[in-house]
């Protein structure tokens, strides 16, 4: 049964983030470990019922709703692969409930504020046109860490760039004047930090691949310096990105698609609806919530 996850994870691997990887193999070791305990030896016999048990015990010993989630969808894609392989007739997650989950609400960066931050003068260095290339691109274009990490120099077209997302599907996205000016600065100097025989855009002092761990810190270390009294994450900028977008464009279906969510759901959430907003838009648009001109308020 492990080699069967084993060989699951390694296909994960090639369009998932290591953390992805390194997280679904947390999960589905806690349901190896479940299915010996109830003398379970094959794939065959995982059904619905068995899970709800799983789920059901991962929240006696005080998993939370989000991890508990995340398990699930661990435990769907591995399903997903036992029926492909025939290992197993159907999914039968899809059976199971999801577990309920409260909805935090990430919090944007003042628009000012980030403006100030991103126009910092910097000292030119490789290194630092490296940085400042990374946080426009990660404003302009609303990049997830993995994405942006996942970069190769082919990617970059003069005035967007391919990513591939969530569950290996690909979108392109457009890039501001600022971050194309960024990128075309970094790129005039990559060639004195890259390996020859690497493609990726973005490289670390000794020439590989900047990994996801490396940016995180880079950020961490930027908004220090810079004096932002704000703690910065990527997650921080791509949601910054689109509620300020969202503010400018009201355009919910097209931050959906810029930000590669499946679900409209997600977008709404992400990036936080104002009630104002809303309420303007039914007062402009419902027939019954529009005033004549001449409307006094008066009955007639």
């Amino acid at each position: 049964m492990e080699r069967e996850v084993e060989a699951f994870l390694a296909g994960l691997a090639r369009t998932a983030s290591p953390a992805t990887v390194s997280a679904y193999r947390h999960d589905l070791a806690a349901l190896l470990a479940f299915l010996e305990a109830e003398a379970v030896d094959d794939w065959s016999r995982l059904d619905a019922a068995l899970l709800r048990r799983f789920l059901g015990s991962e929240r006696m010993r005080g998993q939370a709703p989000r991890s508990l989630a995340r398990r699930r969808a661990a435990i769907s894609g591995f399903a997903r692969h036992l029926v492909e392989v025939g290992r197993l007739r159907h999914n039968p997650v899809p059976l199971v409930r999801t577990p309920r989950q409260p909805r935090h609400l990430p919090r944007p960066l003042d628009v000012d504020q980030l403006a100030h931050f991103l126009d910092t003068p910097h000292d030119g260095s490789p290194l630092a046109r490296r940085d400042q290339a990374m946080l426009e691109l990660f404003y302009s274009s609303g990049l997830r860490l993995a994405e942006l990490a996942a970069l190769d120099l082919g990617d970059l077209q003069p005035q967007r760039v391919r990513v591939l997302g969530k569950g290996g599907k690909p979108r392109q996205v457009p890039v501001g004047r600022r971050a194309r000016q960024a990128l075309d600065a970094w790129k005039d100097v990559r060639g004195q930090l890259a390996n020859r025989d690497t493609s990726a855009l973005f490289v670390g002092v000794r020439g590989a691949r900047l990994g996801h761990r490396a940016i995180q810190k880079r950020l961490t270390e930027l908004a220090r310096v810079r004096g932002l009294a704000e703690h910065l994450h990527p997650h921080r900028l791509r949601h910054s990105f689109a509620s300020h977008l969202l503010e400018s464009s009201q355009d919910l279906r097209a931050v959906q698609e810029l930000l590669g969510h499946a679900d409209l759901a997600t977008t709404q959430v992400y990036t936080r609806l104002d009630w104002q907003h809303l309420a303007a838009s039914y007062d402009a648009a419902h027939p019954r919530a529009r005033r004549r001109s001449d409307d006094t308020g008066e009955p007639s």
